[in-house]
């Protein structure tokens, strides 16, 4: 029997080993990430499932923006942990976007930012096409060398 590759839908809903509180060991993928956020190990941490990272994400509306970071504080919180796993949950909000853009759902994804305002090129038409949803948000964007960000995102976020 061939093998046949998962559509990014369902991927999204493969939530079965999810959420996993674990205690934060230096040997985690994403150590270093939140040991600059102020982690020490034994901190608790969140794999949050795919579907609540793209629950926050279609909470964003129009004209606001969410990041990477904020995501993050949202899954803590509502796990009760200190910390939140950055590496899956980038993972889970590159496969909610192309999910959305596979099945023309209803996640505003371009609304979800890198950490520092980036723009994110592994979103469903890369760079180029997140900028021009968000310009049609009325978002301007500054560029740093080969990278595209949002001008004082900051003062975009969504406070959820």
């Amino acid at each position: 029997m061939p093998y046949r590759r998962k559509t990014w839908e369902e991927k999204l809903k493969d939530s079965k080993t999810f959420p996993k509180i674990l205690k934060l060991e230096s040997n985690f993928p994403c150590y270093r990430a939140l040991k600059t956020m102020g982690a020490k190990p034994g901190d608790s941490v969140v794999i949050a499932p795919p579907l609540e990272v793209d629950a926050v994400m279609k909470q964003v509306p129009l004209g606001k923006l969410i990041t990477l970071k904020e995501i993050c504080g949202i899954l803590a919180r509502k796990h009760k942990t200190k910390y939140c796993c950055t590496l899956t949950t980038g993972i889970f909000i590159t496969t909610a976007a192309n999910a959305a853009d596979e099945t023309q759902g209803d996640t505003p994804y371009w609304r979800t930012l890198k950490n520092k305002g980036e723009l994110n090129k592994k979103y469903p038409g890369g760079v180029e096409r997140q900028k021009s949803l968000l310009e049609q948000e009325g978002h301007a964007f500054v560029n740093r060398g080969k990278r595209v960000f949002v001008q004082d995102y900051e003062k975009q976020l969504v406070d959820l």
